[in-house]
């Protein structure tokens, strides 16, 4: 059993297969991923890591099935979805991958509630199944007293937590963070990424794209890109457990 997590398994849910993806810029090929090999495994917590412009965003695009690679495979639960249609893509994305943005993406006009159905909305679910899937959903994040709260009546952790609830909703099979605490404070940051690692430990598989190494390592497994490669894949023996951290956090402000 990982530190702090649930116990991983051995089924991969993700992979990617020496996968390329080339851009043309102003006639110019860029390559944003060269042969690019990862596996993400049930149960894991894992975090890929790199600089600005080192490919990150992009693998993590691709993982998420927001775009296809220019060369290679995607597996995902063991089917190959590299050649699939938009149409297609979009429907494996929303059964299977749950998004948390760094900028929330939130609809402002909207409350907690009815953003946390919008995937359920997309997946054809009955309106009472949604409504009482989106209540669960937001009670496990310690949301159900802002049920009709909109967006502008709600802290910056608790939208966090709003997309949190709506990542986790359709029981997707990876919750996919992209520097989920970047627009947050401290605590706030601290709260969030705490989380995430009570998700883990419940079973659920989080990938974190970051550029942070502090945020990099509260996960068990870091994947480190650069130059649009794989540079090196390490276990976290140190890894940061949030749960401690706003611990410390708490005491310091009791006894300050």
């Amino acid at each position: 059993m990982a530190e702090g997590g649930a116990e991983t398994s051995s089924r991969v849910v993700l992979e990617t297969r020496d996968v390329s993806k080339q851009y043309r810029l102003e006639g110019v090929e860029v390559n944003a991923l060269q042969a690019v090999s990862i596996a993400i495994r049930a149960g894991e917590m894992v975090s890929i890591m790199g600089p600005s412009g080192s490919g990150k965003s992009t693998l993590m695009h691709i993982i998420g099935l927001l775009d296809q690679p220019t060369s290679g495979k995607v597996i995902l639960e063991g089917d190959d979805i590299s050649s699939l249609s938009p149409n297609e893509l979009a429907e494996q994305r929303n059964k299977h991958i749950g998004f948390v943005f760094q900028s929330f993406n939130l609809l402002s006009r909207t409350s907690a509630q009815a953003n946390v159905e919008l995937p359920l909305v997309y997946a054809g679910v009955s309106g009472a199944e949604r409504v009482r899937r989106a209540k669960e959903a937001l009670e496990h994040v310690g949301l159900g007293n802002r049920l009709g709260h909109f967006s502008s009546q709600l802290s910056g952790g608790q939208q966090q937590r709003v997309a949190i609830a709506r990542a986790l909703v359709n029981d997707p099979s990876i919750v996919l963070a992209d520097e989920p605490t970047g627009n947050l404070d401290s605590r706030s940051g601290i709260e969030v990424m705490a989380m995430l690692q009570e998700l883990n430990a419940q079973g659920i598989t989080v990938v974190i794209v970051t550029h942070d190494d502090r945020i990099a390592r509260h996960a068990q497994r870091v994947i480190r890109v650069f130059d649009g490669r794989v540079k090196a894949e390490e276990i976290v023996r140190d890894r940061v457990l949030a749960a401690q951290e706003l611990a410390a956090l708490s005491a310091e402000e009791v006894t300050g």
